[in-house]
């Protein structure tokens, strides 16, 4: 090493705690690059301060602090984080450092220089998109660990902060960082940065909830202590080895509760949880934790829906722990954790306590080795990104990409410049000839990467075409692309419709337009009327032509095989059986769908009406429009029916409720088609005023036979008013 890395000098006091602790947690080699590594960033740092006019290195040795004692990390990243600010401020080269520590410290610097450089200015419909290109930006997941304890860090010391730097912090911490450490299961980091962050965004709220909970502190102490001395007594008696923790809920999850429910502080009935910790070995952890929650459930009833088993099945985090809520003589319900010394430390550490217990050692270059195993079983499975191997990645297949401006959007993994131009806008995706991407021309479809910046380039005489459908991978540009064809479809029959009509009363036949359509599909095989006026629009249909078909069709004058065949229309309801509906027997090859206005369900009287560019709808004898439909075109009626010898299968069904605004009464309504009837609930929008609740329950139903269990069933519940079903 060069002699300034090496060079023997005095460090301020202020540094000493921490470099007790790393002689602690570290060999004597370790420690001494660690120490190496402070004394290049407090000679860096000298002279530069924080808001409050302390050394700018206590930032970089609190956070170092939390990468080692809090989360457990290794050497080398301790080491990085102990010179990120060095490098953040371009103060030494990256190279040099790399010379002195190594190629991993490296790596895990530039990780954090990304993230420092992601503006995070962006409105909070992005908040998703930034959380996961923080997450992407760090092929290493130390990266992630050590910008969650850089953010902790920062957090403890917001007060220092202006007001408006604070607001914004608070806000990141919240909707960015805390969502990232409950991904990885660092639990403990997670409620501490939610509650510090409600402590300067809802400064009434968070002060509240705090006195309250300081008040009733003493309460639950001795509500505690009673409640686990059978559960203690029986456990003794059976030789476990344990310990006892009381956790009380975070402000932050109270604060939550309280406005998801509507509910004031006193109706939030588990406040606490009690954690069980065993100490046994590791083979034998499922029984121990299994026997424990038998003694809890001899002493104390359990909600069975409450139950959570993520021993058998852990968290993709690692997270392992057996949680039952009980309820006492008393009516009083309570959180039961029920946990080993292992899972307990995996809970409090996340990732870093996982794989640390995956066979690697617990010592000061335990976590190094950890992130070697990480790394051979990336090395041993092919075709997966790397973070998906330790579940660091929020989520797979998609890449974030950036306008010239700067605004992210995210996209599909595999997605073109043409999908990239209809994610902004339709217009400018119809229009599209190609792009830039980081500055360079490319066609439109090329494939982008991870943090690209592109530009669309665009043409006035552009057009989308059939092939375009190709070349995009998202279905908002698809969705779009089709929506255009569609339109320019639509233009032609509209041409073609007014050519036929033209003729029609040239040749003066005696037949309606409407027929005449009917007629020209079946003998042409055409589902829909629109399909014919656009090969007319097209001459791929000889007008010419037609005049004698229809003349041949309405004197019977066709040969037999030309004929149109006989048969029976079948409708397939969405998500339904084949063959369910019949509609009337002299058509044939047409299309169906049913009317949005009425929305039948198997059981409801139905019709069918014919339109012209649709094929059939299907509509309910009741239906609001059936009136007007009948007197106005009486001859585009049809007869239609379902079939009793076929099993339906599921229609969307709208139901209104109107009942008295009572505690619990939308948890009832939702058990009573959710739990009792299972019946799965498409959406639920229930509103109160004046004392009353009221609103439309989406559901999915087999028949007209199930909406009307599902309004018995409602209108026993008490409060309930009304309940009836409505159209859409």
């Amino acid at each position: 090493m060069e002699a300034e890395m090496l060079e023997v000098q005095s460090l301020p006091p202020y540094v000493e705690p921490f470099l007790q602790l790393s002689q602690e947690y570290f060999s004597e080699a370790s420690h001494q690059l660690v120490k190496a590594a402070l004394r290049v960033a407090v000679e860096k740092l000298d002279g530069m301060t924080r808001y409050d006019g302390t050394p700018l290195v206590l930032h970089s040795v609190g956070t170092a602090t939390i990468v080692m004692c809090e989360i457990g990390l290794g050497r080398n990243s301790v080491i990085s984080t102990l010179l990120h600010d060095v490098v953040r401020l371009e103060l030494m080269d990256l190279n040099r450092i790399g010379r002195h520590y190594g190629e991993q410290c490296i790596g895990i610097l530039k990780g954090l220089c990304n993230i420092s450089d992601v503006d995070t200015k962006a409105a909070e419909d992005q908040v998703d998109n930034f959380r996961e290109l923080i997450v992407s930006y760090s092929s290493d997941p130390r990266v992630i660990l050590i910008k969650l304890a850089d953010r902790l860090e920062v957090m403890r010391s917001l007060d220092m902060f202006p007001e408006e730097k604070r607001q914004k912090k608070s806000w990141e911490s919240l909707n960015l960082y805390a969502q990232i450490a409950h991904k990885l299961g660092l639990y403990s980091i997670k409620s501490e940065l939610e509650d510090i962050s409600l402590k300067y965004l809802e400064s009434e709220d968070y002060n509240y909830i705090r006195r309250r909970l300081e008040d009733t502190a003493a309460e639950r102490e001795v509500f505690i202590k009673g409640f686990v001395r059978p559960i203690e007594e029986k456990m003794r008696q059976q030789k476990f080895k344990y310990h006892l923790k009381s956790r009380t809920k975070s402000i932050y999850s109270i604060w939550r509760k309280m406005k998801r429910m509507h509910i004031g502080f006193d109706e939030v009935y588990d406040l606490f949880a009690i954690r069980i910790v065993i100490d046994c070995p590791r083979e034998q952890e499922k029984a121990f934790c299994w026997a424990v929650y038998s003694i809890v459930t001899d002493f104390y009833t359990p909600n069975p829906d409450r139950m959570r088993d993520w021993i058998s099945i852990p968290k993709s985090n690692g997270y392992e722990s057996l949680h039952t809520t009980v309820v006492t003589p008393e009516g009083r319900w309570v959180e039961i954790q029920i946990r080993t010394e292992r899972m307990d430390e995996v809970a409090e550490r996340g990732v870093a306590a996982h794989w640390r217990y995956k066979g690697v050692k617990g010592d000061g270059m335990g976590t190094e080795e950890w992130f070697s195993r990480i790394r051979e079983l990336i090395e041993a499975t092919e075709n997966q990104p790397r973070a998906d191997k330790f579940n660091v990645k929020l989520s797979s297949g998609e890449i974030f990409v950036f306008t010239p401006n700067g605004d992210l959007r995210k996209l599909n993994e595999g997605a073109t410049v043409l999908d990239f131009a209809f994610d902004i806008h339709s217009n400018l995706g119809a229009s599209c000839t190609g792009g830039k991407v980081n500055h360079r021309n490319v066609s439109f479809k090329e494939q982008l990467k991870n943090g690209d910046i592109v530009e669309i380039l665009t043409s006035k005489s552009q057009k989308p075409k059939a092939d375009w459908l190709n070349i995009v991978t998202t279905s908002k540009a698809r969705n779009k692309i089709k929506a255009y064809l569609r339109e320019e479809q639509a233009k032609a029959a509209s041409l073609g419709r007014e050519e036929l009509e033209r003729k029609l009363k040239n040749w003066k036949l005696p037949v309606t337009i409407d027929d005449a359509v009917t007629m020209l599909c079946k003998y042409y095989k055409l589902k829909t009327g629109t399909e014919l006026y656009g090969q007319i629009a097209q001459q791929k249909i000889v007008i010419g032509d037609i005049k004698e078909i229809l003349t041949r069709l309405l004197s019977n004058d066709l040969p037999e095989e030309e004929r149109p065949v006989k048969t029976s229309v079948s409708a397939k309801p969405l998500g339904g059986a084949d063959d369910a509906l019949v509609i009337d027997e002299s058509l044939s090859n047409i299309e169906y769908k049913l009317a949005k206005c009425c929305n039948p369900i198997y059981g409801d009287e139905v019709f069918g009406f014919t339109t012209i560019n649709s094929g059939i709808t299907i509509h309910r004898h009741d239906c609001p429009n059936a009136l007007r439909l009948r007197e106005k075109y009486p001859y585009r009626i049809l007869p239609a029916r379902w079939q009793k010898e076929v099993v339906p299968g599921s229609f969307r069904a709208t139901v209104r409720v109107q009942a008295d605004d009572v505690p619990g009464l939308v948890n009832k309504i939702a058990e009573v088609i959710n739990r009792d009837l299972k019946i799965n609930i498409r959406s639920m929008s229930l509103n109160s005023a004046g004392g009353i609740l009221s609103g439309l329950i989406n559901i999915e139903v087999t028949s007209t036979q199930v909406v009307d269990t599902v309004v018995y069933k409602l209108m026993k519940l008490k409060g309930v008013q009304k309940v009836y079903r409505v159209n859409n």
